[in-house]
């Protein structure tokens, strides 16, 4: 409760923390006191900076816990090695929770929306979030020096443009992670040369009876690397 009472947020009533464990326990995550406050804290954090930064469209925090959190916590069993892009990541979603869910593994949240990435570090900086970075710019405009394991994207345009543009991340095991609302038939269909969908699934989330699904996309034999 210690990083709420610095943020100056009221104590989070017990029917919240209590939704939210509910929700990780039915996605069948284990998540200890320390974790499910970070994530509480977050929702406060975005919650508040929403007034006046335009962060997200949902502003009733219970709605958050399932729209927000459980809907991102969603792809935690589908994660993919050990260092992961969060392109377009907006307010920190998916990545935020993920990264409170994973410390083991490292998270790149990438934005070009200034606002945006000015809430990112200062949600880094109140939970101590070790295991995050924050990039201000376009995916196609970023250069990484390391190898990375996952890219993925819960609110970003097509499957095509995402992977068009983010295809000069990918690595010889890189896979790409979009979370998508209805089965998205149409947009698997016209993936870029050199791709190919290895599995789309159907996710349920806890409070939440909208349509929700992931494709994962891998580089196949056809992959070149791209120019430029």
């Amino acid at each position: 409760m210690a990083v709420i009472h610095r943020q100056g947020q009221a104590v989070v009533s017990q029917a919240l923390q209590q939704e939210l464990r509910q929700g990780l326990k039915q996605l069948g995550l284990v998540a200890d006191d320390s974790q499910v406050m970070s994530l509480i804290t977050y929702l406060l954090l975005l919650k508040k900076w929403n007034h006046h930064f335009n962060l997200s469209g949902i502003d009733d925090i219970d709605a958050m816990v399932s729209m927000h959190l459980l809907d991102s916590l969603s792809l935690n069993p589908y994660l993919h090695g050990s260092r992961i892009v969060d392109v377009g990541t907006g307010a920190g979603l998916p990545g935020i929770p993920l990264a409170i869910m994973n410390p083991e593994k490292n998270f790149l949240l990438i934005d070009s929306n200034g606002k945006k990435t000015r809430f990112l570090f200062q949600v880094k900086i109140a939970l101590q979030l070790e295991n995050i970075s924050v990039v201000n710019t376009r995916i196609e405009h970023y250069q990484n020096q390391q190898q990375i394991d996952m890219v993925m994207c819960r609110a970003f345009s097509t499957l095509e443009e995402m992977v068009t543009k983010s295809q000069h991340l990918f690595g010889k095991e890189t896979k790409l992670l979009a979370m998508k609302g209805r089965y998205p038939e149409q947009e698997l269909r016209e993936l870029p040369k050199g791709f190919e969908v290895s599995r789309v699934i159907k996710l349920e989330i806890p409070g939440s009876e909208t349509h929700r699904h992931f494709a994962e996309v891998i580089r196949n034999e056809f992959w070149s690397e791209p120019s430029g």
